[in-house]
């Protein structure tokens, strides 16, 4: 025997047999699935795979309570799947995202994971079947619900312990900084052109509303996803399941998980179509928006730092230039705006990813797990360094903002109550002609009294609520 024939051992399925490495825990169908997609090198998440786990561990438990699987058998499934839960056979799960579209390949590497694992432990030899993928791990269960049911749990997992603290770390930050920043006004900006003053902390409670509201639209598409799957078997009927199952391995899952899961009420909608991953994409989206429209405006804001707008100073992070000496860049927002792209981009892969459910089955499930997990890990990831590496060391240059305060034609818009608005647009023009500030050309004209134009032009007003001509 030669010494590669050495290397593998010789499986059996229902289409004959096939050889696996000698060393690898997954069995023929999972060897038949690498073999038959060699397309990337995308692979299913640690969170993906430790949803799955959870889900193998419990059902082996209730599968003892209900009376179909026997205890020593169950008691080495959950320990197989606590291995595999743990992240340490990560490398076994070796199947290409891009495989069959309902996910069995992987479901099926799940259970000759933990089936040869659980082997192990009862003493049986790697390639045998004492503990069997099919008859003893995916009792109760089919592709068709455990992997919709993986791709959810691993969804509202990252969102509770991930995505929503970083979420929740960057809006303080934002709000930290509106408040910092309140008693500093500056010019607004609409069109990219000057509008009335506003205050630099109106400007980024703004920024931290947004956030706000991300966070309120995240926790709206986790309740979505909390609706489970598992119990539907192939079609969504639950043929060849115990009536009690789902409802017991639910219950086990979230107390398990210190997760608010439940079974869902249609399993043919749960199986049928993926409108809550879509949903919960959607949020993602819409945060990532959030977040590439708060950096683009810090990164424009601090622009310069001479020739540009440079109201805001970034922390220095890292140099900018490998031929400009001194040159600092705006990378963590640039970072996040990149983020941003990609999320939005996946979002469009998991929009088309939930048009292809035809009749009773999705059949794009793994790309959109893949991409549904990804946007919530590096969203967080994106939020939380953009939290610590770019919002907490922020500072505004009050001399700058309080100039361009004044050099403003914008200014004139406070005169319009009082003087009318022709008049104070020639005001305007001929302070643009001229060099001269709106204040300046108005003195000139005598259009007011000196007492009345500087209530009239103070910009704290004319960043609240009212009137500025009509104060006394």
């Amino acid at each position: 025997m030669s010494n590669t024939e050495n290397t593998f051992r010789i499986e059996k399925d229902s289409m004959g047999e096939i050889r696996v490495p000698q060393e690898a825990y997954y069995g023929a169908q999972t060897q038949r699935a690498v073999q038959n997609f060699p397309i990337s090198r995308l692979r299913f998440s640690r969170g993906f795979v430790r949803a799955i786990g959870m889900i193998k561990r419990t059902a082996a438990q209730v599968n003892v309570q209900l009376g179909l699987l026997d205890e020593k058998i169950a008691g080495a499934i959950q320990r197989a799947a606590q291995e595999v839960i743990d992240g340490r056979w990560d490398e076994q799960f070796v199947i290409d995202i891009f495989q069959t579209g309902s996910g069995t390949s992987t479901n099926m590497n799940a259970n000759e994971v933990i089936a040869k694992r659980a082997t192990e432990f009862l003493g049986g030899a790697r390639g045998s079947k004492l503990v069997h993928p099919n008859d003893h791990v995916n009792i109760g269960q089919s592709s068709n619900d455990v992997i919709p049911t993986a791709i959810h749990v691993a969804g509202v997992e990252a969102m509770a312990t991930h995505l929503l603290p970083a979420l929740t770390k960057l809006q303080r930050a934002l709000l930290d900084k509106a408040a910092m920043f309140d008693r500093v006004i500056k010019i607004g900006r609409t069109h990219l052109q000057d509008a009335t003053p506003v205050r630099v902390g109106q400007e980024f409670g703004g920024y931290a509303r947004q956030v706000e509201l991300g966070i309120k639209r995240v926790k709206q598409a986790s309740e979505s996803l909390a609706e489970l799957a598992l119990g539907g078997t192939a079609v969504g009927t639950g043929i060849n399941t115990q009536p009690e199952f789902p409802g017991l391995v639910i219950q086990a899952l979230s107390d398990a998980m210190r997760l608010e899961l439940r079974e869902a009420l249609n399993h043919f909608e749960a199986q049928g179509a993926q409108d809550a991953v879509v949903e919960a994409s959607g949020a993602l989206k819409t945060v990532a928006v959030s977040l590439m429209k708060i950096a683009n405006d810090i990164r424009w804001l601090a622009s310069g730092p001479r020739c540009g707008l440079g109201e805001l100073a970034l922390p220095e992070v890292q140099p900018g230039s490998s031929i400009m000496p001194g040159k600092v860049n705006p990378v963590i927002a640039e970072s996040v705006i990149q983020v941003a792209a990609q999320v939005i981009g996946n979002d469009l892969t998991i929009t088309l990813g939930g048009q292809w459910g035809f009749f009773e089955l999705n059949t794009m499930m793994p790309v959109m797990a893949h991409n549904l997990l990804e946007s919530i890990e590096i969203l967080a990831n994106a939020s939380a360094n953009f939290a610590d590496q770019c919002i907490a060391g922020l500072q505004v240059n009050e001399e700058r903002c309080r100039a361009m305060v004044e050099q403003s034609q914008s200014m004139c818009t406070a005169l319009a109550p009082e003087i009318g608005y022709d008049r104070a647009a020639a005001i305007a023009k001929e302070a643009f002609k001229t060099g001269k500030t709106v204040r300046e050309v108005a003195r000139e004209q005598k259009v007011l009294s000196e007492e009345r134009l500087a209530k009239v032009l103070d910009p704290w007003q004319m960043t609240e609520r009212g009137i500025a001509a009509k104060q006394k």
